[in-house]
């Protein structure tokens, strides 16, 4: 992958955060530092920072698109009612690749599990 300082800040602004941004929070707040970003550009950094394995891409029950820079292994709860993404963390799952290999007849290499629901808080309004 050719270096790139704009992708490289963008690598470190989205393992700044917990939060699961969207393109366009971090277009907003790459452009700090670099004005003349553009969307398209932050965009294109993702997509190859998503297929270098080093963020995972999360789509919301709206169909948005939100990032996350923590790429061990670890699942997603998505909101549908305030397409808020949460951290899960499962303990048992460390045969899962091996079962869906076999029940296959696949190599399979990796996997991510994203739960849909609703949230505590939108349950509690």
């Amino acid at each position: 992958m050719k270096h790139s300082k704009q992708r490289e800040a963008l690598l470190t602004l989205i393992r700044s955060t917990r939060s699961h941004p969207s393109a366009d929070w971090l277009y907003e707040n790459m452009r700090k530092d670099f004005p003349n970003i553009s969307l398209g550009t932050v965009y294109r950094n993702l997509l190859v920072l998503a297929e270098n394995g080093d963020i995972i891409k999360i789509r919301t029950a709206s169909n948005k698109e939100h990032f996350d820079g923590y790429v061990y292994r670890h699942h997603h709860f998505v909101c549908r009612k305030c397409d808020k993404i949460l951290d899960v963390d499962i303990d048992g799952m460390d045969d899962a690749e091996k079962q869906a290999a076999q029940k296959l007849g696949a190599q399979v290499d990796d996997y991510s599990l994203v739960f849909y629901g609703i949230c505590s808080d939108c349950k509690k309004n």
